[in-house]
């Protein structure tokens, strides 16, 4: 028993290197290919359809990422999927249009997500899923925060510079300007993550023979769908879960343009303020991991409503002092609260249906959320609204949304105990 565990443990720190590295290389991208628009004279408003065409792939593919995860060991799925981002980044290194190419990433991330979460659920026991969320919440983040300075620091001229110093003997990379030279680091990011996958043990987990039918992979997922929805912890859980993520994408770019507009800081500044907000999220997902068992899950609600909130403050900040301390606040918020809630919905989702499957259902619904807000937000620059006019918009829509939420899961209580359904498995 003593080896299981320790196998378990190592499988566990694996997959944890393995994400930190993906995830460091996809948030460097994405401020790389920000830079990159910025070269080519590109509208403001095409800078958020950066993020959009990346989670585009989670909707359009989510009946049949959850089956393709569920087919294949879950290492083997991540390292095929990794392979893919590094098209990816390799086709921007190419002269590809950065939304094309970063589409093609988010094409990888899309069947990458369904693995990442699903070998949790297949490795620990259900009351260790919200402190193995916390970890991996936690290490996301981190490689957020790592990954937004390295771009940073990659589009930096004195940086590239730098790159572009470095001479290898007898060898010409066609290396030749500071985009190619960034995508180059990525790129090498990207290979470690790789070879990390390469190492993840097999579980032993094996699920029935996959449907390959493309119509019946559609009501499959139909089917998952509206199984999470009607569930009554379920469609709580995928709620917040779902605005989190939508609400996290936007203000990502909110963050930017704010950094821009009210603080006067450039795109390589501004890209550590978003690192400092997720420095709160890293924070607040590691208390949370500590803190709040399973069962707690649901009592961190009200702190959705505190965020949405205390967002609304950033409009009176002028001062980059007072906006790190704000943002982390705002980020500690935001994980302490999402932590508890993904992990109760991976176990609904895993008490109610495959691993893979659930997590296709959770990845449609909160990359919808997150293409409908940036949508939305695009609109609103193109219309040249004010920054400080957004934020508000921005704060009372999270805020009002999770009241709805918890008046929802009032409602739900009074019709069922819903603590003793925590406890409730399959037959």
């Amino acid at each position: 028993m003593a080896r299981l565990n320790m196998r378990m443990n190592r499988g566990f720190y694996t997959i944890m290197a393995a994400q930190f590295f993906s995830s460091l290389a996809d948030n460097a991208l994405l401020i790389a290919a920000i830079a990159l628009l910025t070269t080519m004279n590109s509208p403001a408003w095409m800078t958020p359809l950066l993020k959009l065409f990346f989670v585009l792939s989670y909707v359009l593919l989510a009946a049949f990422v959850g089956a393709f995860a569920d087919s294949l060991p879950k290492g083997r799925v991540m390292f095929i999927t990794n392979l893919i981002k590094i098209a990816g980044c390799a086709m921007m290194f190419a002269g590809l249009h950065p939304l094309l190419a970063y589409a093609v990433v988010g094409f990888g991330a899309a069947a990458y997500s369904p693995a990442k979460y699903g070998i949790l659920t297949e490795l620990l026991p259900p009351e260790k899923l919200v402190a193995a969320n916390g970890w991996i919440e936690g290490l996301t983040v981190t490689s957020i925060i790592l990954g937004t300075v390295m771009g940073g620091a990659l589009v930096n001229s004195r940086v590239s510079a730098a790159l572009l110093g470095f001479d290898f003997p007898m060898l010409d990379l066609g290396i030749d300007t500071a985009a190619e030279a960034a995508l180059t680091v990525i790129t090498v990011t990207y290979l470690i993550a790789a070879a990390f996958n390469l190492r993840i043990p097999d579980t032993g987990a094996r699920y029935p023979h996959q449907e390959r039918n493309p119509i019946r992979l559609i009501a499959d997922f139909a089917g998952c769908f509206t199984t999470l929805w009607k569930d009554k912890l379920g469609q709580i859980s995928l709620a917040v879960t779902t605005l989190f993520w939508g609400a996290g994408a936007t203000l990502q770019f909110i963050v930017l343009k704010w950094a821009e507009k009210s603080l006067g800081m450039a795109l390589d500044k501004g890209a550590i303020l978003q690192g400092v907000f997720a420095v709160g999220v890293a924070v607040g997902a590691t208390a949370a991991a500590r803190f709040v068992p399973l069962r707690k899950a649901l009592t961190v609600m009200p702190l959705g409503v505190a965020m949405g909130v205390i967002v609304m403050t950033m409009t009176l900040v002028k001062s980059v002092w007072v906006a790190y301390p704000l943002l982390v606040l705002i980020g500690a918020l935001a994980g302490y609260f999402v932590v508890p809630m993904n992990a109760l919905l991976q176990h609904r989702g895993h008490v109610l249906m495959s691993a893979g499957h659930s997590i296709a259902v959770q990845n449609f619904n909160e990359n919808l959320s997150v293409l409908t807000m940036l949508m939305l937000y695009a609109l609103m620059v193109k219309l040249n609204l004010d920054i400080n006019f957004v934020i508000v918009l921005f704060g009372l829509f999270v805020a009002g949304m999770m009241f709805v939420t918890m008046r929802r899961h009032d409602a739900n209580q009074r019709q069922f105990d819903s603590l003793s359904l925590i406890g409730e498995h399959k037959h």
